[in-house]
Parts: C-alpha cells; structure tokens; sequence
C-alpha cells in the first residue's frame, strides 16, 4: 500500500504532540476574560483552520475590538508557557522519527500552529533537525480542510503528492491529506474520538501510537 513512499509528512498538534487540550484550554480561558462561555460548536468549527483564521473567526463571532494580529500574539503568550513545560511528544514518536530518518526518508510538518511555537517545540523535544521542512497553514491560501498546506510541504520537500505519506488525528486533517492526493494514516487523539469512524472510513490506516515504530516503517518501505 506504501510503495514509493519518498515523504512522510506530519501534522503537529495531536499526531506528534499531545496538545489539544491545551488550545481548548486557551480558548476558554480567552472568551472568560472577555465575558464569553465557550460555545459547544467551536472547536468543531475552528478544526483546522490557520492560526490566522481562527483569528479572524473569534474576531467576527466575538466582535472582538483587537486587531488580528493583537489576538494571535495573546494565544502565542497563553500557549508559550504551555509549550515550554507541559507538552511532550507522544507515545513512540521520537523513535519512529529516528527510524523513518534512518530510512533516508525525507521528513515535513504541515500544521495549523505557528512556524515558532512548532519550531519552539521540536527543538525542545530534540527532533527539530529530523525535518526537512516546516510549512503553516498560515502560509497558503486555506487551512484543513483544505489540501493546501500538505500541498505546499509536499513542494517543499521537491516530492510528488502521490509520493508523501501524511500522519494526521483530526478529521479535517485526514480530509486536507486525501483531497492532496497522498495517502494518510490517522492517530488516535482524544480530542478527535467523536469523529472516530469517519476517520477511520477515510484513512488507509488507523493507529492508537507510533509504537512499534520499526515495523511501521519496515510497511512504508515495501
């Protein structure tokens, strides 16, 4: 199923690192400072979009006075402390990284987050260099559902769509992937569980985490 796979491309939060909770967390915290209860439908509508969508989203549903750029540098305030001592790879990550790297396979991140706080993470991590390239939804036209950012890292990278794996945990994820043309393995995070049997019709595979490693990559390479 995985032949001539050149690329592996992941998403950040929620397939790499465990973190979806702390954006719920930042979004209550965020609408409570401003006399707002969190709304049940948000995180569904905000799923995959950019960080500067999601911006605009809270900006215009809210009727938010700041600026864009004001409420996306009070997220990477709330988030930075978060990143810094809170959040860690997930179960078996850091190895399957080393070994898909030690199979000569190229590495890319396609993510909603920003450029810094995901290159804040990884290196904190200590797997930073393991990517080839880093792209932001932030930086193409349209975030998840969209195929656009997992189309620009594939570019990136210098490897055909139909030659890069994606690991993806969201819904949304999983549909940017396919309507990419490349082939997608979903994770399993609990954020995403109330979409789990959409996700697994969609995905060519569905993993709970990245352990063993070895014998998933021993897969991508037949």
């Amino acid at each position: 199923m995985y032949n001539k796979i050149e690329a592996v491309i992941f998403d950040l939060d929620g397939t790499l690192i465990d973190s979806m909770w702390v954006w719920k967390q930042i979004d209550i915290d965020y609408l409570q400072a401003r006399g707002f209860e969190l709304p049940d439908d948000l995180q569904c509508d905000v799923e995959g979009k950019s960080f500067t969508e999601t911006a605009l989203y809270f900006k215009e549903r809210f009727n938010i006075s700041c600026s864009i750029d004001e409420i996306k540098q009070a997220w990477y305030d709330m988030a930075n402390h978060y990143y810094n001592h809170k959040i860690f790879l997930k179960k078996g990550a850091r190895n399957f990284l080393r070994a898909v790297k030690n199979n000569h396979l190229k590495l890319g991140i396609g993510t909603s987050n920003t450029e810094t706080l995901t290159k804040q993470i990884l290196q904190k991590q200590g797997v930073l260099d393991y990517f080839d390239a880093i792209t932001t939804s932030c930086e193409v036209a349209a975030g998840k559902p969209r195929p656009d950012v997992f189309l620009k890292s594939a570019q990136k990278l210098g490897v055909l769509p139909a030659h890069c794996l994606v690991f993806e945990d969201t819904l949304a994820g999983v549909m940017a992937a396919k309507r990419a043309g490349m082939k997608v393995i979903a994770i399993e995070d609990e954020a995403s569980l109330a979409n789990k049997q959409e996700i697994m019709d969609l995905a060519d595979d569905y993993i709970t985490n990245f352990s063993p490693s070895f014998e998933v990559v021993q897969s991508l390479m037949r």
